[in-house]
């Protein structure tokens, strides 16, 4: 591989590269809802909108279209967590050459699926990038093939640098910054390269998943980091150790990083959803992340910012993780452990202490209550907030209107396992009846509940998540005297809510029935 290439070499080499055979010049839209709220210019290069839904068939395409007719005779090999290897097996497709495709075992299937239909062979290899790099070189020995790298590479450096080209001749106005997330840094090195070579006021920002952040930590120790675990939830960028030459190149080029966290990506997600209608993978909405905390810190208004949508790979399963977490990353809302004293009309209390929150009006997202001791109640609840920062503040309103309360906002056992673990048999449940509500997700749809229930009722359960419909399905555990029943069906008919119970259901007899 040629070193030490010039600023002007790569110039050239973007100039002149060979993408189009393949790609198309993706849309520079602005984002408008986005922009509203940061008071300042959002805009989002489409790359998910290439034909592999990612910007890596540039690269991969560049580097192919320069081999020698030989070279492509043998076939080419990669390794990848799955766009480098949809983009090189559309390529080999395109030219007519076998490719074989390494891939880490935690690769979504969805790109598994994608690699085959195009024609890849698929090697499933290693836990990271870098495991199924290792055994795609011994391959690419033993088979005589060669290796298209999926960033370290000056071809695909300068084939990914070709979507700065589009966004400068797109947008012909001021840019203050563009935002760029970076794996193996090969989008950020020829992205870098073109825009210093052509506007060097541009700032160049380069986004890294806090738990993995080898070039972040890489160009503080001023040499390449190798990290000895990386996570996996931005499976895109999810890379050990960066290029020599991308780290060359982000070194002298790129002007600052910035970490993003999870909940973080998950909010961008719904933040690109809300503008586009469309869904990115997470490393497609780092930089989106990345403008947000930008823009919190520095307090910026009136700039303009661009972020690359890097990929839309997404497995549809792990949608439901996203939503789960969209709204504490962007702390829409903030979670709580909060102790009630197990006594009539307490949760009443606590619900109506809720509604009366300084800031106006807040909406219950989720409460998980099982009855478990005789003295108090330990529920696990979900408030929306009117910003960052507010969950510390409610926690102390609680706790001085006599609920002690523990802010889990921020607590990852809590977010990941302990919101659904919360029940199980309990001797204080006998003569339980079981019921599922569907009641109307709108204002006072709990409280009406609560006030028509007669005083000798007893709630020993009850779980309700908002799922973001028009409805909310809750279950509810009661205890009623059975001189009551005639009453509790009267209740429930005045009610008028959808009600099936679940009493004799055999899993809640094996689960929750004491």
């Amino acid at each position: 591989m040629p070193k030490h290439l010039t600023p002007a070499d790569y110039l050239k080499k973007i100039l002149t590269a060979r993408v189009y055979d393949v790609a198309i010049e993706s849309p520079l839209e602005p984002a408008r809802n986005l922009s509203r709220r940061l008071h300042n210019k959002v805009l989002l290069k489409r790359e998910d909108q290439q034909p592999v839904f990612s910007f890596k068939l540039r690269g991969a395409y560049n580097k192919m279209a320069h081999l020698a007719p030989e070279q492509l005779g043998r076939g080419v090999i990669c390794a990848s967590a799955g766009n480098h290897a949809q983009g090189v097996a559309l390529a080999a497709h395109r030219l007519g050459a076998r490719a074989v495709v390494v891939m880490p075992v935690t690769t979504p299937q969805v790109k598994i699926d994608a690699v085959k239909a195009l024609g890849g062979e698929v090697v499933l290899q290693g836990e990271s990038y870098s495991d199924a790099y290792l055994h795609a070189v011994d391959l690419e020995r033993e088979q005589e093939l060669t290796f298209v790298h999926p960033f370290d590479d000056p071809d695909v450096i300068a084939g990914q640098g070709t979507i700065a080209m589009e966004m400068l001749r797109q947008h012909q106005g001021p840019l203050d910054a563009v935002f760029v997330a970076i794996g193996g840094g090969g989008l950020i090195a020829g992205v870098a390269s073109y825009i210093k070579a052509v506007r060097p006021e541009i700032k160049v920002i380069g986004v890294q998943m806090s738990d993995s952040d080898a070039m972040t930590q890489s160009v503080a120790a001023r040499k390449r980091v190798t990290l000895g675990d990386v996570g996996l939830f931005s499976d895109g960028t999810a890379v050990k150790l960066v290029g020599e030459e991308t780290f060359r190149i982000a070194r002298d080029l790129v002007d600052e990083y910035i970490r993003v966290d999870t909940d973080a990506v998950c909010a961008a997600i719904k933040d690109v959803f809300v503008d586009t209608r469309s869904i990115v993978e997470p490393a497609g909405a780092m930089s989106v992340a990345a403008i947000k905390q930008y823009v919190s810190e520095r307090k910026t208004r009136g700039e303009t910012y661009a972020a690359i949508l890097c990929g839309a790979n997404m497995n549809f399963d792990r949608l439901r993780f996203v939503a789960e977490r969209a709204e504490v990353g962007e702390e829409r809302e903030a979670l709580f452990a909060v102790t009630i004293p197990e006594e009539r009309g307490s949760f009443r209390r606590f619900c109506a202490l809720i509604g009366a929150l300084p800031g106006g009006p807040r909406n219950v997202t989720e409460f998980n209550y099982r009855i478990s001791d005789a003295q108090r109640a330990h529920v696990f609840v979900g408030v929306t907030t009117h910003g960052k920062g507010e969950s510390t503040r409610i926690a102390a309103n609680f706790t001085r209107h006599g609920f002690e309360a523990l802010d889990l906002t921020h607590d990852e056992l809590a977010k990941e396992h302990i919101r659904h673990m919360v029940g199980g048999h309990s001797g204080l449940a006998r003569d339980e009846r079981l019921l599922r509500f569907v009641f109307p997700e709108r204002p006072g749809a709990l409280m009406k509940f609560l006030s028509h229930m007669q005083p000798g009722w007893n709630i020993t359960l009850f779980h309700y998540r908002n799922q973001g419909a028009d409805y909310g399905r809750i279950l509810v555990g009661l205890q009623v005297p059975k001189s009551d029943n005639k009453a509790f069906k009267e209740f429930l008919a005045t009610l008028g809510y959808p009600c099936v119970e679940e009493t004799d259901n055999p899993v809640y007899r094996l689960f929750l029935r004491t």
